[in-house]
């Protein structure tokens, strides 16, 4: 049984659960009845609640809209065949929301008191979670600033939220993606590893110009020479090469993606050999070329597995192999899924069962 913290439950009258069309998910746009609310005020966390979903109100001076105070992460939850409910490694993600904290200037949480605020969630929440396959409950904790105050100075009190959206796939198809070589996502020494509203804000252009190009997702590159790929648009990206998994490695420019540990630690399982680099956008598109590149795909928490049919790069297609033959990424794809809803056993208990 769940041990919550000291969260007050208040409940909805009537839940909105019979009139959602679960074989219509739009990602990110249907909500659950509940969203969990605390503050930070005078130097701690305080006041955790799950109230009924809805809006809230903000003053027009608070901080975080005139400079950026604004973060989050993303997980999801699942049901396994015997009832029980788990949520895919969300202590890794307590940790990467308190590094996006500590960059922001932001008060961390403790990771047990992340851990369980979702768990209480969830747990109120458990009808919402879809049972059909490739389907999940998406999880979105955030924290922003709600100083009153228009000075360029961190606040000294924020809100930490979490939402729920049952959900189904984010890409329903092979990508076909283009290599972004004029605009930039992040920068060394800049927030690029931090899960910052700011990062999603300044790539939606570049990544609403590669739309209407006709690409589903940009490949970000270094913003220094544009010489070294670094992620995706929705996730980090990886390549199966001479038969070796490999993927850039994470900098203060990348994300620290948790579906991406799990991919490289369940390719060693697999056999696979995994290097961790700088890798060169040269290097892709040669291996491409030369047959020795079997696997393009992208791994992140909304993405799951979402593999590359092209990458085009200053105007010319690289095809990669039919995705549905892949070896590799299929397999994860399976392995990763049967996993999350509990269909093989978890040695590494990755599995945080509510």
């Amino acid at each position: 049984m769940l041990e919550t913290l000291d969260i007050k439950i208040t409940k909805v009258k009537a839940s909105r659960l019979p009139q959602v069309d679960f074989d219509n998910l739009p990602f990110g746009r249907v909500f659950t009845d509940h969203m969990l609310v605390a503050d930070y005020v005078d130097g701690q966390w305080q006041n955790f609640e799950i109230v009924p979903y809805g809006d809230i109100s903000v003053s027009p001076a608070i901080s975080s809209l005139h400079y950026g105070q604004s973060f989050f992460e993303g997980l999801k939850a699942y049901k396994h065949a015997d009832g029980k409910v788990s949520v895919f490694r969300p202590d890794k993600n307590a940790v990467r929301f308190n590094k996006s904290a500590e960059r922001m200037c932001m008060p961390t949480l403790p990771e047990e008191v992340f851990v369980k605020s979702i768990a209480a969630l969830v747990d109120v929440e458990r009808d919402w979670i879809p049972t059909r396959e490739g389907y999940s409950l998406y999880i979105r904790p955030y924290m922003f600033a709600t100083d009153r105050f228009l000075g360029v100075t961190p606040s000294e009190t924020y809100k930490f939220m979490i939402l729920t959206c049952p959900v189904g796939a984010y890409f329903s198809k092979n990508l076909n993606v283009k290599v972004e070589t004029e605009f930039s996502r992040a920068c060394e020494g800049g927030y690029g590893y931090a899960k910052a509203a700011g990062n999603y804000g300044g790539s939606m252009y570049p990544a609403k110009k590669a739309l209407e190009q006709g690409y589903d997702q940009l490949i970000w590159t270094d913003a220094k020479n544009h010489e070294f790929i670094e992620e995706m648009g929705a996730a980090n990206i990886a390549f199966v090469i001479n038969n070796k998994v490999v993927t850039p490695s994470t900098r203060d420019s990348i994300l620290n993606g948790v579906t991406r540990d799990s991919v490289l630690t369940l390719a060693k399982d697999f056999g696979y050999e995994v290097e961790e680099r700088r890798v060169s956008v040269t290097e892709v598109l040669e291996a491409i070329q030369n047959g020795t590149c079997s696997d393009a795909f992208g791994a992140g928490t909304a993405a799951t597995i979402a593999q590359i049919a092209s990458i085009t790069h200053e105007g010319k297609v690289y095809e990669l192999p039919n995705p549905s033959a892949s070896v590799f990424a299929n397999k994860m794809r399976s392995t990763l899924d049967d996993l999350k809803c509990g269909r093989i056993e978890d040695a590494r208990g990755w599995n945080y069962i509510v």
